[in-house]
């Protein structure tokens, strides 16, 4: 699903502390995840939106509660 003017900007900052946090960087989160980096880039950057199964396996891979999804992806 491409981003668009009718999307909200959604705010990746706490995101991007989470995996620093871990000790991760973009690239490695990507692949553990099983997406490239480039477009996970494009995910974090707004371009795309994550898929709900990306969101699963981000959290299950930095230890996110599903409690705080919306802390994580949804927060504009």
């Amino acid at each position: 699903m491409k981003g668009g003017e009718n999307m909200p900007k959604i705010d990746y900052n706490k995101l991007r502390g989470k995996i620093a946090e871990k000790g991760l960087n973009q690239k490695d989160l990507a692949r553990k995840i099983g997406v490239s980096e480039g477009q996970f880039c494009k995910k974090l950057s707004g371009e795309y939106a994550f898929k709900q199964s990306e969101i699963v396996r981000i959290c299950e891979v930095l230890d996110i509660n599903t409690a705080q999804i919306g802390d994580y992806f949804f927060t504009t």
